[in-house]
């Protein structure tokens, strides 16, 4: 039996890569393209279709230049989060 991630967890993962992603001024390609990974795949983790794999969060923490814990972590208020938090 295959286990899958709770929606509430895919979902904050979600709404962080895409937070993130607009933050740094990229599209779901340029993401993809920087991380190796296809366009279609940023897609489908941004409307919580996968469950991506451990690797996967590392390199788009690296990417994305924060770390694995904010990636997973629900942000407050993301659309009044100063330039600092996000960066943290």
């Amino acid at each position: 039996m295959v286990r899958k991630s709770s929606d509430t967890l895919r979902g904050t993962l979600a709404e962080n890569i895409k937070l993130f992603r607009k933050k740094k001024g990229l599209s779901q390609e340029e993401l993809a393209e920087q991380c190796g990974l296809h366009r279609t795949y940023i897609g489908s983790v941004e409307r919580h279709e996968r469950n991506v794999t451990l690797s996967t969060l590392e390199v788009l923490s690296e990417t994305l230049g924060i770390s694995v814990p904010k990636l997973l972590t629900k942000c407050e208020n993301p659309s009044n989060s100063s330039q600092t938090e996000l960066d943290e």
